[in-house]
């Protein structure tokens, strides 16, 4: 096992020597019978910063570790061994041996979370892979913009992840164990933490495998399909992408009889609701709104019949009825995100939907044109919060 010295164990700590001796002086801290710190000990330093950051009293906390009310010792379980810790390398040094900009790299923990730091901090052991991943992609051609992208959507992504396991775990696991009167350690340091700890990583790993194996395989088609297009191989009809919002009717008014609890309740119902259906028509969300979902669709003809679909599920399902819109046109992928005028009018032509009612715009119409079991309606010229001239909507039904 490897071990630091007084200076090398607060700096992999991120605390100064003084503090890190200040912990060892109140009991806080114990280095081992050769005066070196094992690598528990320099996870513990910067926990105990980091608590005393938020505001407990150091000398309060040294009282309740003395006293056995507090332990820290389970961050000596393999569970904490991924807690990352700095290394001896700072950003402009790596930047000089890497020769990816030190810019680009100091972003890594703004990714993650954190402020930025300056080129003379000390890069953590865990940004190293993702500094040689930028280093690779660097060399490889990618621009600064396409890696800082990525960045923040892998970061965000992650984050979210990272919360929600977090507030599962205290939930159903440390409210419920500190109810039952159990200590620190038999909470944190269990055998079931380290189980979970370790399956969580392959399970992550394993789910983007699955999602890079979606991806991928759509981007490979639309290659191929516009490679044998361009050597006369191959025709397909070229159709605009659909955007869809279907938002829930009374959503406010429900959150303010109801409560926020019962809110976040209808969402979670409204999204294991219309996951699946719009998979099922090729389309996928993209992101939830709260009341609603944003949906993107390759081909609108699908689509329109996926937002039947999910209409129908949602009143089925005792949930209010649902208002959607859908518009076909050129849309701007970014950051995992879509934007551009064809998201802003599905958007605003959902608002004017009445509750149960799909409505689209003609370039849907247009596009849907040999879908089978599909219907429209004009419902005439029609003027749209927020957008200039009027617009021809139609309501769409399924029909045989």
């Amino acid at each position: 096992m490897e071990t630091y010295d007084l200076e090398e164990a607060a700096a992999r700590g991120g605390v100064s020597v003084d503090e890190l001796s200040r912990f060892v002086a109140l009991g806080i801290i114990e280095p081992g019978a050769d005066g070196r710190f094992p690598s528990g000990a320099v996870r513990r330093a910067s926990m105990v910063h980091s608590v005393v950051a938020a505001g407990i009293p150091l000398d309060g906390l040294a009282a309740a570790v003395r006293s056995g009310q507090v332990s820290f010792e389970f961050l000596d379980a393999p569970a904490y061994e991924r807690l990352s810790a700095f290394s001896g390398v700072t950003f402009a040094q790596l930047a000089k041996r890497s020769g990816a900009p030190v810019e680009l790299l100091m972003q890594i923990r703004e990714a993650a979370g954190s402020a930025v730091p300056g080129p003379d901090d000390l890069v953590r052991d865990e940004e190293l892979p993702y500094a040689a991943l930028i280093e690779i992609s660097v060399k490889g051609g990618l621009t600064p913009a396409g890696i800082q992208q990525l960045m923040r959507v892998q970061g965000d992504s992650l984050r979210r992840m990272a919360e929600t396991e977090s507030a599962l775990w205290q939930a159903e696991v440390i409210g419920p164990a500190m109810a039952a009167g159990k200590q620190p350690n038999e909470i944190f340091g269990g055998e079931f933490a380290d189980r979970m700890s370790a399956q969580l990583e392959r399970a992550i790993i394993g789910m983007y495998h699955l999602q890079q194996t979606q991806a991928w395989g759509v981007g490979l088609v639309a290659g191929l399909e516009t490679m044998m297009a361009a050597a006369g191989l191959h025709s397909r009809l070229e159709h605009p992408p659909a955007m869809c919002f279907l938002d829930i009717t009374g959503y406010t008014r429900l959150t303010q009889e109801r409560g926020d609890a019962a809110a976040a309740d209808l969402a979670d119902q409204l999204g294991k609701l219309v996951q699946q259906s719009s998979i099922r028509h090729g389309g996928r969300p993209v992101k939830w709104l709260g009341d609603g979902v944003m949906f993107h669709f390759p081909n609108p003809g699908p689509g329109v019949r996926a937002a039947l679909e999910m209409s129908a599920e949602v009143t089925e399902a005792g949930l209010p009825p649902a208002h959607v819109g859908l518009h076909a046109g050129s849309v701007i992928f970014q950051q995992g995100d879509y934007y551009g005028q064809t998201v802003n009018l599905a958007s605003r032509i959902a608002d004017y939907a009445q509750g149960g009612q799909v409505l689209v715009s003609q370039a849907v119409v247009d596009a849907s044109a040999g879908t089978q079991g599909l219907a429209f309606q004009e419902i005439g010229p029609v003027e749209l919060k927020g957008v200039s001239g009027a617009m021809s909507l139609y309501t769409a039904h399924r029909v045989g």
